[in-house]
């Protein structure tokens, strides 16, 4: 049977017994009862699809406007017409021939305006962000961390020592986050302690989100959801429906599977969806659920995502709405995705598997700093030439001349990405992964505060880590008007994007609400065992 959408079928269902007690399922397809299913509200959606507010501004205000521009634009008027008809048949046509010039360039002009307002990008604008911070009961120290390992059984000793070894230089601190279901004695890893973290990170982050935004759940017209590892049925976005019994004609997606970088894959699905639905709000909650995903093995290369990743999420209001520009707090300026997947090597670098034992785990290669550098240079060379200064550009451009068309022994010349962003925020995925990147790219230790502080606080919250290391910013009081934030994130696949957003207002201090730094700002920057 071809693929068919489960919507539209109607199916009925006949039960037949025979005699030897067995029984027979037919199942057939009926036409639907039109007059029963219809129903009035979605009749008035219909009509509100066709009658929208920019129709109804089309043909009350813009095409009579432009009848008038063009009427004005000519030099014709009415007097001037009879004026005319009362004159010589030369001359009134030598001015209807100068009138009907002018007529056929001004709606040229005009023409060619509509089509740049129509094609033109709108903008999309951040109103607003919330990241999630759990009960201080999910607080879990490094020392506690390696005694509840201890205390499970599953490991072996030497899998105990290289946890230790791993936990004394990855820059994690002693007030992240586990779930429930991870600090249970014995650990309870079930679907159940799963949807029940999801519950707390998603719905904890989106009421802060509406609270501080002022916007009712029933205004939102598109949702996004992004988790790599957990993806039960009903659905995450399902869930937050249910919940906050969003409206009947929301879109919602579900991504799964596309590692720490989802999230700015997901503010470029919003932003795409944005262009297609004007005067829309989009919601984009990043999070990635430990609970099912806890390792309880001994396979090394397995064991590093128990020592990095903790509990988190973060919650994004998104507006193309003229009017939501004086309020947001950022307008997205470019968004720059880069797949390295064609390469085995890429592909293959964050795996989910098995390991020897059968026991699911997501598996670190030791090729992860070559790969992850190989994806960031990919990524920073098609992003240079969009926010770069001319400068910097012809600095890059004349060493390369000389290098590839000269042969000439010069080092490669290194764009100074500081010229282009006040803020930078990369993430946390570990503390090797920072230092390379500092390094390459030239940065400061104020520039890198905001990624080191926010693993030390919070861990690897996977895709919402770049929202932790934004509020740490914000929570310093650094973020003023026309500064421009750089967002790199990596994940599995293997994926390097960019997002660059400009303030469009300084920032203050003292509105906690979402920000999950309220108890611990002023506590940081902290100094870091760099052994």
């Amino acid at each position: 049977m071809d693929r068919v959408e489960i919507d539209r079928e109607r199916l009925t269902a006949e039960m037949a017994f025979k005699e030897d007690s067995s029984a027979v399922i037919k199942i057939r397809q009926r036409l639907p009862d039109f007059l029963q299913s219809v129903k009035l509200k979605y009749v008035k959606l219909g009509y509100g699809y066709s009658c929208n507010f920019a129709t109804i501004i089309m043909f009350v205000l813009i095409v009579p406007l432009s009848i008038a521009t063009v009427i004005q634009l000519s030099g014709l008027k009415l007097d001037r017409i009879l004026e005319l008809l009362s004159k010589e048949k030369l001359q009134l046509n030598m001015i209807i021939d100068a009138a009907s010039d002018q007529l056929a360039v001004s709606t040229m002009l005009f023409f060619l305006f509509g089509l740049y307002w129509s094609k033109r990008s709108s903008p999309v604008y951040l109103v607003d962000f919330s990241c999630y911070k759990p009960a201080d009961e999910r607080k879990m120290s490094m020392e506690a961390f390696l005694k509840m390992s201890e205390e499970s059984s599953f490991f072996q000793e030497e899998s105990l020592q290289f946890q230790k070894r791993i936990a004394s230089r990855a820059s994690v601190g002693d007030e992240t986050y586990l779930s429930r279901g991870i600090t249970s004695r014995p650990p309870n890893i079930c679907i159940h302690e799963a949807r029940v973290e999801a519950d707390e990170v998603m719905f904890g982050a989106l009421d802060s989100l509406f609270e501080k935004t002022g916007v009712e759940p029933s205004d939102v017209g598109i949702l996004i959801v992004n988790c790599s590892l957990f993806n039960p049925v009903p659905s995450l976005s399902s869930m937050i429906v249910n919940h906050y019994k969003l409206r009947d004609d929301i879109k919602t997606y579900n991504l799964g599977g596309m590692g720490c970088s989802a999230g700015l894959i997901s503010i470029e699905l919003a932003k795409n969806l944005l262009k297609a639905n004007p005067n829309s709000y989009a919601v984009v909650v990043s999070t990635e659920n430990i609970t099912q995903n806890w390792y309880s093995g001994n396979d090394r290369s397995m064991l590093l995502c128990n020592c990095l990743f903790r509990m988190g999420g973060a919650a994004l209001l998104l507006s193309n709405k003229a009017r939501d520009r004086s309020r947001s707090k950022y307008e997205l300026v470019h968004l720059v995705r880069t797949h390295k997947g064609a390469d085995d090597k890429h592909f293959n670098c964050v795996r989910q598997a098995e390991d020897d034992q059968g026991i699911v785990g997501v598996s670190l290669s030791r090729d992860l700093m070559a790969v992850a550098g190989d994806a960031l240079k990919t990524n920073i060379t098609t992003l240079g030439p969009l926010v770069l200064p001319w400068i910097e550009q012809f600095r890059f451009f004349v060493t390369l001349v000389r290098r590839k068309m000269f042969k000439a022994k010069v080092k490669p010349y290194i764009p100074d990405f500081k010229l282009a962003f006040e803020h930078f925020c990369i993430h946390s995925g570990g503390r090797a992964v920072l230092d390379e990147i500092q390094k390459n790219l030239q940065l400061r230790d104020w520039h890198m505060e905001p990624s080191r502080m926010a693993l030390h606080r919070f861990g690897n919250t996977s895709s919402s880590s770049l929202w932790y290391e934004l509020a740490y910013t914000e929570g310093k009081g650094r973020v003023a008007r026309g500064d421009r934030v750089w967002q790199i994130a990596f994940g599995s696949g293997f994926k390097c994007n960019s997002a660059v957003w400009r303030a469009l207002m300084d920032i203050p201090v003292g509105d906690w609400r979402g920000n999950a730094w309220v108890d611990s700002i002023d506590k940081y920057p902290v100094k870091l065992n760099v052994a």
